[in-house]
């Protein structure tokens, strides 16, 4: 089985008995000698030999053209899914394929044109969402300590790089700067994190964001007058003639782009012709700069910034540019960058090693030292300067693309300006910056939302008004009476009733049966001394008149029934509340009572782990403790032991005269443990989220298998929080399905709690 020259007694027993069960183990110990052979040094390629084994007659590498980009489209679609399960970045998944498939792997795919084609493509096309990304308002505001932290970010790197390469390394000038120019790069791949935060505008986030366009402009500058050097003459007048050019064409770029942009898009709004369009600019820009010298990813990342104001974030365009990204000429991109690993040469010297360390240290070292002086210039908080740390250290798009450049330069000498230590070396660079920038992002967001959290406590509290669809006159008089026991006593105007009524024919029948709803509504509130303001609308359905409404009369949450169930097939939530849940990030509280709501006896609260971290959570916590102050009756909180000790941290700062009582919920899979909790006359409060927020998981998609098979005879409201950001899911490739990579080393860290706190 070791690659001995025959089993020994016990397993040629074991085979024995297999072969007498069925002929086919016959040739089991023929695959494990051809597996064994294939580990031995100088042995032939065992996957041929493995095929030929079966009699099936394939040649490696595959060459045809149909099974080279099916096994792509293979690899793009199940490497996602796979990675998620074993917890690695994406990005750094789909260079591992590569590695697998090349000719330092199983030898299955060749690095043929269509890699080098598609390759280029999707390395223009990083470069160019990495352009059309930045916020350029926010650089306005901030440009002086955006680019005091650019110049900074690139500095000390280089710098610092450039000594090491010389001294520890022993490389020459050259192959120094430009492999520093690759510690002084970076990548947003922590800003979704911020996002889902609601921290984006934060003075810290806008800093380092502005300060990745000085730095990438910076890096880009030096890997293309490397680049140039070696393509060009190099005269005299060659540095002159070299920023010379570069420097017209990049105002050619940013004057002549945006002016045929706008031309063109006031005149074409087809969809295909507009990105067909944009794509035809991106490669316009790149080629330009080919034809003076430089490399094309510096065009390509001039054109992303320049058509930026063309293309809103929000926009079909920018959806379509992203999904065709991501979806296939990035990752492609990716494949590619990973069949040009040797890892035999990163695992069998040490050189590799060395170097890969030597890269890791000094470009984590050099952020730090620069997100320090910004914040010591400034006099920022530590959290900030944590923050801008965070953004600013992760090496991804930039750094590939001059490590590529490098390594396909040949020297006079015949060896590469970037050796395949330094290529295999980027990788493990890309890979811990990746994961530290995560968790150092990860950590200040926490803080900093919480911050804000307490802040805007009081300003949401001022502005409060709860909007209550009656469109069911069923569940009217129990929605008022939530809407009353949770609103503010100090305020006498925050309460709107709204009847929308689609036009069609039976307009006029739908308008009495409101009227007669807003009438029951104004009397319930006038019974309870409280001022009701009653809409009437029309719209072309009952969702977009909710939203417009909640726009017009700012409301700050929303109340309505639970949708009942009309046949098999119908959804649980109804297609109404779905489309509030993605078109609003208010508060929403869906609610189904069976009884009175003054007749409850005990509300029992079921909250996700890290829901603190929600904009909306001290909102929601506010309004169950109004709710249990009206009703005098206890609040239960299930939570994650994190979770509640921030609820009841709130509480007793807060509400000290609520009831309340805590147990801890560690698995929200373990939801199921409540249902002997709940009682026929108590309310079960669920906190849910929307897909994409912070506290999101999985497990809330079987939410509404276990409300109707487990709480079907109970009271029950779903409230969904506050979250900051607009209603739109960003979808990319690094993130396909829009959760946080940090989720994962969430669940990583809960079960090492787990463990110690077992052992203790």
């Amino acid at each position: 089985f070791f690659g001995l020259s025959s089993f020994d007694t016990v397993t040629t027993l074991i085979l024995s008995r297999l072969v007498s069960f069925h002929p086919f183990f016959e040739v089991i110990p023929e695959i494990l000698r051809i597996f064994v052979h294939k580990f031995k040094p100088n042995s032939p390629s065992y996957m041929k030999d493995l095929l030929d084994l079966v009699h099936l007659n394939i040649d490696f590498p595959i060459t045809d053209p149909t099974w080279i980009f099916f096994l792509v489209l293979v690899i793009i679609l199940f490497a996602p899914i796979v990675l998620e399960r074993l917890r690695i970045p994406h990005i750094i998944g789909m260079i591992l394929a590569g590695i697998v498939i090349g000719e330092h792997g199983f030898n299955i795919l060749a690095r043929d044109s269509s890699f080098e084609l598609f390759g280029k493509v999707g390395l223009y096309y990083i470069m160019f969402l990495a352009g059309l990304e930045m916020n350029m308002e926010d650089f306005k505001s901030i440009r002086v300590k955006a680019t005091v932290l650019g110049l900074l970010a690139f500095i000390f790197p280089l710098g610092i790089g450039v000594w090491t390469n010389l001294n520890l390394l022993g490389y020459g000038l050259i192959t120094s700067v430009l492999l520093a120019s690759m510690y002084a790069s970076h990548t947003l791949i922590a800003y979704p994190i911020v996002i889902r935060y609601g921290i984006n505008r934060q003075r810290a986030v806008s800093i380092a964001v502005g300060g990745t366009a000085v730095t990438d402009t910076l890096t880009l500058l030096v890997l293309a007058v490397i680049a140039g050097m070696y393509k060009g003459d190099t005269s005299d007048m060659f540095w002159v003639w070299l920023v010379l050019k570069v420097v017209v064409l990049s105002v050619v770029i940013m004057l002549t782009f945006p002016r045929i942009g706008r031309w063109f898009f006031r005149r074409y709004s087809d969809q295909v012709v507009q990105y067909i369009f944009v794509m035809a600019m991106v490669f316009l820009g790149a080629g330009l700069m080919e034809l003076i010298g430089m490399e094309g990813i510096l065009g390509a990342f001039l054109a992303g910034l320049v058509l930026n104001r063309l293309i809103p974030h929000v926009s079909p365009l920018m959806s379509h540019l992203e999904f065709v990204g991501n979806a296939l000429f990035i990752p492609y991109f990716l494949i590619g960058v990973g069949m040009l690993i040797n890892v035999n040469v990163l695992f069998g010297h040490i050189d590799s090693i060395k170097v890969a360390g030597v890269m890791i240290v000094v470009a984590l070292l050099g952020k730090w030292i620069a997100s320090w002086l910004t914040q010591k210039i400034y006099r920022m908080k530590a959290v900030e300067r944590e923050l801008m740390f965070g953004l600013s250290n992760a090496q991804a798009a930039a750094t590939l693309a001059a490590v590529l450049v490098g390594y396909n330069i040949i020297l006079p000498s015949g060896e590469r300006l970037l050796n395949e230590d330094v290529l295999n070396g980027t990788i493990l660079l890309i890979l811990v910056t990746c994961v530290v920038s995560s968790f150092i992002t990860e950590h200040a967001a926490k803080r900093i939302a919480m911050d804000d959290a307490e802040l805007d406590e009081e300003k949401e509290q001022q502005k409060e008004r709860i909007l209550i669809p009656v469109a069911n006159p069923d569940t009217l008089d129990k929605l008022m009476q939530l809407a009353l026991v949770v609103r503010d006593e100090k305020r006498t105007d925050n309460l709107v009733a709204l009847n929308v009524i689609n036009d069609n024919n039976d307009s006029v029948r739908l308008e009495m049966r409101g009227k007669r709803s807003l009438e029951r509504a104004a009397q319930i509130a006038a019974s309870a001394n409280v001022f009701l303001k009653t809409v009437s609308r029309f719209d072309l359905n009952i969702a977009t008149g909710i939203l417009h409404t909640a726009k017009e009369t700012e409301a700050t949450t929303i109340v309505i029934g639970l949708h009942n169930k009309a046949n098999i097939v119908d959804s649980f939530f109804g297609n109404l509340t779905e489309d509030l849940l993605k078109n609003t990030y208010q508060q929403v509280m869906i609610a189904r009572f069976l009884m009175p709501v003054n007749t409850l006896r005990r509300i029992i609260v079921a909250v996700p782990p890290k829901s603190e971290f929600e904009h909306g959570f001290v909102k929601w916590i506010t309004h169950l403790c109004r709710m249990s102050s009206q009703l005098g009756c206890r609040l239960h909180f299930f939570a994650h032991p994190q979770t509640l000790g921030y609820i009841k941290g709130y509480i007793q700062k807060k509400h000290k005269d609520v009831m309340t009582e805590y147990q801890e919920l560690d698995n929200w899979d373990d939801l199921l443990i409540i249902t002997g909790q709940v009682n026929y006359d108590h309310l079960l409060v669920l906190v849910s989220s929307r897909r994409g927020s912070i506290s999101y998981d999985s497990s809330f998609e079987r939410l509404p298998m276990q409300v109707s098979r487990y709480f079907n005879n109970n009271s029950i409201m779903l409230l969904y929080p506050d979250q900051k950001g607009d209603p739109n899911e960003a979808l990319s490739f690094a993130d396909p399905r829009g959760w946080a990579e940090t989720q994962y080393y969430d669940k990583v860290g809960n079960w090492f709690y787990k463990w110690f706190k077992k052992d203790s």
